[in-house]
């Protein structure tokens, strides 16, 4: 017989260690018959499966070699009669067993796999759930909710089989009719919904049709502002992922009251840094539609937001760096957010110290909110104050690294205008430019 093998470390005690000066484990060598090894990725099958040629695969390993568009058994390369995966029960048997009989060597039992969602049980649910919405069951639509969501946690094929088979419209249609009636009185199967359509980025047109209705997008402002965290995070999720498929969904959103005040709470009193970092990508997407940002943008500056992003440009990690200086930058198209900025201290050293320092698209950010705040404003104060605080050197820098094309023209522009005033103004940053690399 033919076997593989199981290695293992067995470590001994420290003090045995220190006593002989032995390495602190030594390897063991343990057979694994050959017949529970997947003939694919010669790992111990988990989910032996066969298949119509006589031979046994683990389902995951001989899932994607049919899902890559091949026909053929892979031991045997004939072509299959049959693409069923039968469970082989016998094997799978024993293999627990023999992994059992070696638990001494730190072998774990595999569990015996569940059943995998087909194709017709989602057709049926989905069938059942449209049913049910358009009679607003609320207590049978939660049920086949449950039952969506369970098979979803059960693995990733089940997720596959159940967005394949066109889930996410259909819980989209029926998320839109539930909010229509009353997101209050129907929150927990709207809540519980949305938990399962998280999983099923992108949205298709359809879904995003049902999703980006005034009532749908009213109900998950609602979530975020009166439910639990999981609810929050959830809706400003999916907000997101509407937001960034089409930019209509911006406009539809920007007219909802209070949605400023909402994200703007988020930010100011943060409760977790997820939906800080989401809260201010959704900002950054109102303010990137043409339509509805200058209102936008005058109510935030007026809340105080361009200070409070300088704060969190200063103290946050890399990311959240990244969303808030993508926010300043649109701030700075308005003249109200450009005033906001001219009036903080903090503003140049802070904006030239981001440059090259967190990520390339933070670099970006820096760079155009300083070309926009000297471009339209007061052009040789903001030349004078960034060039004492080393913005010269580090433009430079980033030309000799490269960048994007706009990029490049903005830095251009600023270093042109800058050099008239260099004589007695620059400043060297106490770093060594020489050695100094784009950190992303």
């Amino acid at each position: 017989m033919v076997f593989g093998y199981w290695r293992r470390k067995r470590n001994s005690s420290n003090d045995a260690c220190k006593k002989k000066k032995l390495p602190t484990s030594k390897m063991e060598e343990l057979l694994i018959p050959n017949h529970f090894l997947c003939p694919i990725s010669l790992d111990l099958m988990k989910d032996p499966v066969t298949l119509s040629s006589g031979f046994t695969y683990d389902r995951s390993n001989i899932e994607a070699w049919l899902q890559a568009g091949n026909f053929t058994c892979p031991v045997t390369n004939q072509i299959l009669t049959s693409f069923d995966l039968i469970p082989n029960h016998n094997i799978r048997k024993m293999i627990q067993d023999w992994c059992v009989e070696n638990r001494n060597f730190g072998i774990q039992r595999i569990p015996t796999p569940k059943v995998p969602v087909s194709p017709t049980q989602v057709s049926e649910v989905l069938s059942n759930l449209a049913a049910s919405t358009r009679s607003l069951d609320l207590y049978e639509c939660l049920d086949l909710a449950h039952k969506i969501k369970k098979w979803g946690n059960e693995s990733e094929r089940n997720r596959r089989c159940i967005v394949d088979n066109g889930a996410t419209a259909v819980l989209a249609s029926t998320f839109d009719a539930f909010a229509t009636n009353s997101f209050e009185r129907n929150a927990n199967v709207l809540e519980e919904i949305l938990s399962i359509l998280n999983w099923m980025f992108p949205f298709d047109v359809e879904s995003q049709i049902h999703l980006g209705s005034h009532n749908s997008l009213r109900c998950m402002l609602w979530f975020l502002e009166c439910r639990d965290l999981s609810s929050k995070q959830n809706s400003i999720t999916a907000l997101i992922e509407l937001l960034s498929s089409d930019q209509k969904h911006a406009e539809a959103l920007a007219t909802i009251e209070g949605v400023n005040e909402i994200l703007f709470r988020f930010i100011k009193d943060p409760i977790c840094p997820k939906i800080t970092k989401a809260s201010l990508m959704v900002i950054f997407y109102l303010l990137s539609h043409p339509s509805s940002s200058e209102n936008i943008k005058s109510a935030l500056v007026e809340m105080g937001m361009v200070s409070l992003l300088i704060e969190i440009i200063i103290d946050s990690e890399n990311s959240t760096c990244e969303r808030a200086l993508g926010v300043f930058d649109k701030l700075c198209d308005c003249e109200e957010g450009r005033e906001e900025a001219y009036s903080n201290a903090l503003t140049w050293p802070v904006l030239v110290k981001k440059i090259l320092r967190a990520s390339e698209a933070a670099t970006d950010y820096s760079v155009s909110s300083i070309w926009k705040l000297n471009k339209y404003g007061r052009k040789e104060r903001v030349l004078v104050e960034v060039l004492q605080v080393g913005a010269f050197q580090k433009l430079v820098l980033l030309l000799q690294l490269g960048c994007v094309d706009e990029t490049k023209e903005k830095a251009t522009e600023l270093l042109k205008q800058m050099n008239p005033y260099r004589n007695g103004l620059e400043c060297t940053e106490s770093v060594d430019f020489k050695n100094l690399k784009r950190s992303f």
